[in-house]
């Protein structure tokens, strides 16, 4: 009987520190696993995928989460278009970063099973230009096994007028001799965090 409740003293102590151990673990954004993406459309009828390539960010114990994008890293495939963007839309020089921002329910994705998922809808901020704004995305949530991955089901539709940047948007139509650059751009993301200690 003594014995019985020692191993189930020394159960519960294991079954305690595991749990103890996974939610003080350390989370961050693994960027080469992970994409931002953005679509823009100009001269009415043209689509082109563009890409942020440097991404950072953490999810905190309280299940916070804070995600970096360096806006210089925009690539477009073509180098005189990314300056562009980056001296006269983004104007990276005065407003190097963008973040996002959100909570999750970090303890219930660590209870999942690798390889489960869940899709919920994300409340975030974007923070831009010295500008926040809010969104709501439909997302996906994969439990792996030392980590979390986030995709949009559904693209987030971001516009120029939110973050004052139809000054830029006209800059660069008029630069590229173009009738018109669209000011709405669909954005997807898929992000992973990598658990560590």
């Amino acid at each position: 009987m003594k014995m019985t409740r020692i191993l189930a003293s020394t159960s519960t102590v294991l079954v305690a520190s595991l749990f103890s151990s996974l939610a003080s673990a350390h989370w961050s954004l693994n960027n080469d696993a992970s994409t931002l993406s953005f679509v823009t459309v100009k001269a009415e009828h043209v689509a082109e995928v563009h890409t942020f390539d440097v991404l950072s960010g953490e999810i905190a114990d309280d299940g916070s989460v804070e995600i970096t994008i360096e806006l210089a890293s925009v690539n477009t495939l073509i180098p005189i278009r990314n300056e562009r963007m980056q001296a006269m839309l983004f104007e990276t020089n005065m407003f190097p970063e963008a973040t996002i921002t959100a909570d999750i329910d970090l303890d219930g994705f660590t209870a999942m099973t690798p390889g489960a998922s869940e899709a919920i809808q994300l409340n975030f901020s974007l923070n831009m230009r010295e500008t926040s704004r809010s969104y709501t995305a439909d997302v996906l949530v994969t439990r792996l096994e030392n980590g979390l991955v986030a995709s949009t089901l559904k693209p987030v539709v971001v516009t120029a007028e939110q973050f004052d940047l139809i000054t830029g948007v006209e800059a660069l139509r008029e630069v590229a001799g173009l009738p018109s650059i669209s000011r709405a751009v669909p954005v997807s993301f898929t992000v992973v965090f990598d658990q560590g200690h």
